[in-house]
C-alpha cells in the first residue's frame, strides 16, 4: 500500500504541489527519504520518529521509504514533517486514506508530538482554495489559513488532537479570521520644530504614494520626518492586506495573532547586501524592497550604501517588481514600494555652513553626491532640502498640525485617486502609479500650468522620466486641493520639488 498527502514546494510566492507518498516495505529496519529533499526534510524521519513515539506509536520493523514528488523539484524546509508523519499514520493503518484526501497538509514536528508554526501558509492555503482542497496546518497558523476564503482548515496544536479529530474522537474548533489594527501610536508630525515645507512635501508624498529624497546638515530633523510618515498613509485595504501578508508568509513573519492592516515600513541599515535588499540567497527569500510592498523603504545615509545596492533598486522602482534569477529557476516577487530615502549634502554635512564646513568645498559634495547616479536620482518624485533650524527654532515649543489632521486629507486624497481608477477600469492604487496616455488624460496641465512646465523642462534639462514624475506629483497636489483642473500653482509647486542647490 502507498499512501499519498499532498503538500507544497516553494518558488517564490510561487507553489507547487507535492504528493508525498509513502510506503512500508518488507526488509531490513530504515527510514528513507527521496525526491530532491534539503537538510531539513532529510532530518524530518528523526522528528517524525520521535512525534509517533512520543503518542505512544513505535514505527514499524521494516523498510519504511518516503518519495515527494515530482522528484526533480527540490524540497526545502521543515514544513514537510507533518504531511510525513500523516503518510505513515495511513500506511500504518491508523487513519484512513479519505480522511486525508481532500486536505493540503504542512506543519512542523516537535519531538513531543506538537506542530510548530511554519512559513507559507497563506500562499499554501489560496492554493488548496485553488484546488476545492481544504488545509491541515498547526493551530497558531490556522487564522492565516482562514484568511484564503472559503475553506476548511484543520488547525491543530498537536498529533494526538489530529488522531483524534479523524477517528472522531475529538472536534477541532474552526479558526477564526483575525486582523490585529494599528493603535495609531505613531510619532506625530507636531512633534517637529520648524521645516513646514518638509511637513508639506511629506505630506504630497504621503498622498500620491511618491518617492521622496531629503537633504540637510546631520540633526535637521531628516530621519524624525521619514518616521513620521508611515502614520500618515491610510490603513491597507482587504486586498491589499492579502498581497502584503503573502509575502510575509513566506518569509515566515506571521505571527499567531493574526495579520495586520498596518502599512509595512522598513529601514534597513547602509551595511545591507543586494542580496538582502531586493532579495535572494540560497532559497531565494523576499528581500526589505519585496518586505516593503505596499509601504515604506527609509534609506537613511543614501551614500553610505555601496553602488551595487543602489542601482539594483532602478528597475524595481520602475516596474514594481523583483525577479531574483538563479540558474534552475527565475523567482519574482512585488516590489511596489514608496521609496524615501534621507542624506547629508557631503560627507561632513555642513558644506552651507562656512564655520564648520571642510576645507574641500565644494569638491568634498560633488564626491559625496556622486555616488548617487543620475537615473537614481531621476527616479525620485520629490528633492526636499532640510535646513538647520536657527536658535530661535530651537527653544520655540513644536507647533503645526498633528498627523491625525493630515492623515485626513491623505485618505480624502487617495480616495479621490481610487474612485478615478475605478471609474476608469485602471489597475493603479496611488498617483505615483500612472504612466502613458493615462496620464496625459488625468494630469494635462492648463494653459498657463503647460507654459511653465515647457519653460522647466528646457531651463533644467528635465528628462522623459522627470517629466511625467511632475506631472504626477502635481496630479496629487491638485487631489489635495480637491481640484480636478491642474493649474499653474500646482505645476509650480511640482516642479519646485524637482531640483536641489547643492547639486
Amino acid at each position: 500500500m502507498v499512501s499519498h498527502i499532498t503538500t507544497v514546494a516553494f518558488e517564490g510566492l510561487r507553489v507547487t504541489k507535492v504528493d508525498v507518498q509513502v510506503q512500508i516495505l518488507p526488509g531490513l529496519p530504515t527510514f528513507i527519504i527521496v525526491g530532491l529533499p534539503d537538510k531539513a526534510v532529510a532530518e524530518s524521519k528523526e522528528r517524525v520518529r520521535s512525534a509517533l513515539n512520543a503518542i505512544g506509536l513505535s514505527l514499524p520493523v521494516k523498510r519504511l521509504v518516503v518519495n515527494l514528488a515530482p522528484a526533480d523539484v527540490m524540497k526545502i524546509g521543515s514544513h514537510f514533517d507533518l504531511p510525513i508523519a500523516l503518510g505513515l499514520l495511513v500506511a500504518m493503518k491508523i487513519i484512513r486514506q479519505e480522511d486525508v484526501d481532500n486536505y493540503f497538509c504542512m506543519g512542523e514536528l516537535s519531538l513531543d508530538g506538537s506542530i510548530l508554526p511554519v512559513s507559507g501558509v497563506l500562499p499554501t492555503s489560496v492554493e488548496a482554495v485553488a484546488n476545492n482542497k481544504g488545509m491541515i496546518c498547526p493551530e497558531k497558523c490556522g487564522s492565516e489559513a482562514a484568511w484564503a476564503g472559503e475553506i476548511d482548515v484543520l488547525a491543530a496544536d498537536n498529533l494526538i488532537s489530529l488522531i483524534n479529530h479523524f477517528k472522531g474522537d475529538q472536534l477541532l474548533t474552526p479558526p477564526k479570521i483575525s486582523v490585529k489594527r494599528h493603535n495609531n501610536k505613531y510619532p506625530d508630525l507636531s512633534d517637529i520644530k520648524g521645516q513646514e515645507n518638509a511637513k508639506r512635501a511629506l505630506e504630497i508624498a504621503a498622498a500620491g504614494g511618491h518617492n521622496m529624497l531629503m537633504m540637510g546638515p546631520p540633526g535637521s530633523g531628516k530621519s524624525m520626518l521619514a518616521a513620521r510618515l508611515i502614520g500618515l498613509l491610510p490603513e491597507l485595504s482587504p486586498q491589499e492586506i492579502l498581497e502584503v501578508s503573502m509575502i510575509n508568509s513566506v518569509a515566515g513573519m506571521i505571527s499567531d495573532d493574526g495579520l495586520t492592516s498596518a502599512r509595512p515600513y522598513r529601514d534597513p541599515h547602509h551595511s545591507t547586501s543586494v542580496a538582502a535588499l531586493v532579495g535572494g540567497g540560497k532559497r531565494a527569500q523576499p528581500g526589505e524592497i519585496s518586505l516593503a510592498h505596499k509601504g515604506v523603504l527609509f534609506l537613511d545615509e543614501l551614500p553610505e550604501f555601496s553602488r551595487d545596492v543602489l542601482e539594483a533598486l532602478r528597475q524595481p522602482m520602475e516596474v514594481g517588481k523583483i525577479t531574483v534569477a538563479r540558474a534552475n529557476t527565475h523567482i519574482t516577487y512585488p516590489a511596489r514600494f514608496q521609496m524615501v530615502a534621507a542624506m547629508n549634502p557631503c560627507r561632513c554635512g555642513y558644506i552651507d555652513d562656512p564655520e564648520r564646513s571642510c576645507t574641500r568645498v565644494p569638491k568634498c559634495a560633488i564626491d559625496y553626491q556622486g555616488k548617487i547616479s543620475g537615473p537614481l536620482y531621476d527616479r525620485m518624485d520629490l528633492f526636499v532640502e532640510v535646513p538647520a533650524l536657527s536658535a530661535s527654532d530651537m527653544t520655540q515649543r513644536a507647533s503645526g498640525e498633528s498627523s491625525e489632521i493630515i492623515a485626513k486629507r491623505v485618505a480624502a486624497a487617495r480616495a479621490k485617486q481610487r474612485a478615478r481608477f475605478e471609474n476608469d477600469n485602471m489597475k493603479c492604487s496611488t498617483n505615483a502609479e500612472i504612466d502613458g496616455e493615462y496620464l496625459e488624460k488625468v494630469a494635462s496641465p492648463d494653459a498657463e500650468g503647460r507654459k511653465i512646465l515647457d519653460k522647466a523642462v528646457e531651463n533644467f534639462k528635465i528628462s522623459m522620466r522627470g517629466y511625467n514624475r511632475i506631472l504626477r506629483v502635481a496630479r496629487t497636489i491638485a487631489d489635495l486641493d480637491n481640484s480636478e483642473e491642474l493649474g499653474k500653482k500646482h505645476i509650480s509647486e511640482a516642479i519646485s520639488y524637482r531640483k536641489i542647490s547643492y547639486r
